[in-house]
């Protein structure tokens, strides 16, 4: 398969293309930054130069004509303002949605953030990242085109994986380790019944496996 990701060099993404290049499946990590690209590469993933705040859709469906999978995997970062929330966090979502009608690839996958909600009151910085997401999630959800899956991790650890999680509709909250999202995505790409769904993901007593394959057969 040919995965494209957004955000490739985001701490998930790059645990995804290590996972995706060791099975011999074709990674491509878009990136905003040049300078990030042989990371990508150490990963096994063919890093694209593309700043989605600047581009247009047609430039976006470029980079993903015969593509068999998308993963929107893209942050502003835990420093950046409520401005950059929204045109990345938002606004990118929706570019890479678009994008990916317009170059025929259905399968749309979102890492999204626990607690995300389009109406989700507040304004701090923190409040703005979590309508901002709903908003984008609210977005992919309604492009009839697209066989979506939303993850919405819990709190994010760089603690070793366990391959043993708790994926639901709703989980509560808890902890879950960069390794098992990036496992977990593998295995709901992997999974086509998975489309049409918004999952939770922390940590848990169930492998990877057999929590994907029993929530898309719920």
């Amino acid at each position: 398969m040919r995965i494209v990701i957004a955000g490739g060099h985001g701490q998930i993404a790059l645990r995804l293309e290590r996972l995706l290049a060791a099975r011999g499946d074709e990674a491509v990590g878009v990136i905003r930054d040049p300078g990030q690209a042989d990371d990508l590469r150490e990963a096994g993933a063919e890093p694209v130069v593309l700043d989605l705040e600047a581009a247009s859709v047609d430039e976006a469906a470029e980079v993903l004509r015969g593509a068999d999978a998308v993963v929107f995997a893209a942050g502003a970062g835990p420093d950046s303002g409520t401005a950059r929330k929204d045109a990345v966090d938002r606004g990118a979502a929706v570019l890479f949605a678009d994008a990916a009608e317009r170059a025929g690839v259905r399968r749309y996958v979102v890492v999204s953030s626990m607690g995300a909600d389009a109406a989700h009151p507040g304004d701090e910085v923190f409040d703005v990242y979590l309508r901002a997401k709903g908003a984008a999630d609210d977005y992919v959800r309604s492009r009839p085109s697209l066989d979506w899956t939303i993850l919405r991790p819990g709190m994010l650890t760089n603690d070793a994986g366990t391959g043993l999680i708790l994926l639901a509709a709703s989980t509560g909250r808890g902890p879950v380790p960069r390794d098992d999202v990036a496992a977990t995505l593998l295995e709901i790409l992997d999974t086509p019944a998975c489309a049409g769904l918004t999952l939770e993901l922390i940590s848990g007593n169930v492998p990877v496996t057999v929590a994907v394959k029993d929530i898309a057969g719920n």
